[in-house]
């Protein structure tokens, strides 16, 4: 059953935006989400209002599902975390927090919050120590970003790039000795 597979998963609570789910999606290929899940009826309505959405979606993340769901928890597997990402009293600043191996990431809607229901499940609540709150995808990327930095992952940048970058980027840093 795949739901016992998934180490990293992405939770939003009634998205509205087709454009933020799509860079969530795209973020979620890059740092190797294994789904995204999603509350809510306003996403899949602007997807149907606005069919020509444009799909910024590469090959990396055209293997992330992307489902709708009607409870977020529900999707929690076996020693999977819930962290929520939100402002909120008694929420760890995101530079501070260490994350879990195995963790199902909840953000809030573009205008509004995380129900407190949600917060009351989880293991952790972070923030991103920003000054107002940042766009959704952004958010995202942020989170993913800081989770990667902090793993032990070990990357041959070489290797990395030869592989990731666009079909026509042959770019190429000589180091000039002063």
């Amino acid at each position: 059953m795949l739901k016992e597979k998934l180490q990293v998963c992405i939770g939003l609570c009634n998205p509205k935006s087709p454009d933020n789910v799509n860079s969530v999606r795209r973020a979620a290929g890059n740092y190797r989400v294994d789904a995204i899940f999603h509350t809510g009826s306003r996403y899949l309505r602007a997807l149907r209002k606005n069919p020509d959405t444009p799909n910024i979606n590469r090959s990396v993340s055209l293997n992330i599902p992307v489902k709708g769901v009607e409870d977020l928890i529900d999707q929690v597997s076996e020693g999977m975390q819930v962290v929520c990402v939100e402002f909120a009293e008694g929420a760890t600043p995101l530079p501070s927090y260490q994350h879990p191996e195995r963790a199902l990431y909840i953000f809030g809607p573009e205008d509004g919050n995380i129900s407190q229901k949600i917060i009351d499940r989880a293991d952790a609540v972070v923030y991103v120590p920003t000054v107002g709150c940042m766009n959704l995808a952004a958010t995202v990327n942020v989170l993913l970003y800081d989770r990667l930095t902090k793993s032990d992952q070990c990357f041959d940048n070489h290797q990395l790039i030869l592989e990731n970058r666009d079909t026509n980027n042959n770019l190429k840093f000589k180091k000039q000795s002063v």
